[in-house]
């Protein structure tokens, strides 16, 4: 699992990191690597986009279109180069990424296979505070669980994971590796992955950028100050077993690649007492439906329209 600064608004160069972190991948013989949220494309933790109630500004506006066109397309040209960069590591790859379509971002997590196959893409379903200001909703057609040669894998992205039903919407479909991309690096969110672990009886993988002002543009407006050493994101990755135990991290202040053996055979150990949606459920009293059907505001011959940002130049090499 990776921790570490991307190019916030900078795809290509962002490619370049995950390159150099997948180059040693490799090199460990890694069978799964996880980077953090938003890493492509980035997470403007501080930023305010020049919104207040009832108003936006200019500049806020400007900052937004940077911001909006150094964001990817799902699948493009970034997604192809992260299938080869996942394929030349031979390891699955799963990477956040702030995703375009049509006029809206969204906070997206992309799969891929050792193969470079992209599996599928998983959007947020509810951004925090202000990130509503500039990440759309998603809707319960990319909840899934993929199944691969390693296990069922599957993500939950940063407060999410304190939404009980999309928790359960995980459990549901067996998920066994737990990728749980995030911005928090408090240790009350640590807690919150220890209990993930503990009730899905899955390992779960916390990732967070490790981020300083100096890794924003110079003209990008913080309010962090001038220092460009003031950690904006502490990081505070882990790895946690079925049992809720800390197999790695957490770790702070610093870049690291994370590693842990998974034993797969904890898991059915770990069911034997306790199986949130089997033998420790009680679907006589309680039950959750899921919709899994995408909501697009427009439909043509029963089909989804493009996003008519596909055809927009791209600035992507």
């Amino acid at each position: 699992m990776v921790q570490a600064a991307p190019v916030p608004f900078d795809p290509v160069a962002t490619l370049r990191v995950v390159e150099r972190w997948l180059s040693e991948a490799a090199e460990r013989n890694l069978d799964l690597v996880v980077f953090p949220e938003a890493f492509i494309g980035g997470y403007p933790k501080g930023s305010a986009f020049g919104g207040v109630v009832g108003d936006r500004t200019t500049v806020g506006r400007d900052e937004f279109a940077r911001y909006w066109n150094g964001a990817v397309e799902v699948p493009g040209p970034v997604t192809d180069r992260l299938g080869e960069l996942a394929a030349g590591a031979r390891t699955h790859l799963v990477i956040g990424v702030v995703e375009r379509e049509y006029g809206t971002l969204y906070c997206s997590v992309l799969f891929f296979s050792d193969t470079g196959a992209l599996l599928g893409k998983r959007r947020k379903l509810m951004p925090t505070g202000a990130e509503r200001m500039i990440w759309g909703f998603g809707d319960g057609s990319t909840l899934d669980v993929h199944r691969t040669k390693l296990g069922r894998l599957g993500a939950v992205i940063c407060w999410e994971n304190m939404m009980p039903a999309t928790r359960m919407a995980m459990y549901a479909q067996g998920i066994e590796l737990y990728c749980a991309p995030t911005a928090d690096s408090r240790e009350s969110h640590h807690a919150t992955m220890r209990h993930v672990a503990m009730e899905g009886r899955c390992f779960v993988l916390a990732a967070n950028q490790c981020l300083r002002t100096r890794d924003f543009p110079a003209d990008h407006p913080t309010p962090y100050g001038d220092d460009p050493e003031q950690l904006i994101s502490r990081g505070g990755s882990s790895i946690i077993g079925p049992l809720g135990e800390v197999l790695a991290g957490p770790v702070l202040d610093q870049e690291v690649l994370l590693t842990a053996d998974l034993d797969m055979g904890l898991i059915p150990r770990a069911r034997y007492d306790f199986d949130p949606v089997g033998h420790y459920a009680r679907p006589d009293v309680f039950r959750l439906h899921v919709d899994t059907t995408a909501r697009r505001a427009v439909q043509t011959n029963d089909s989804l329209s493009p996003s008519p940002s596909a055809d927009l130049p791209t600035t992507f090499t």
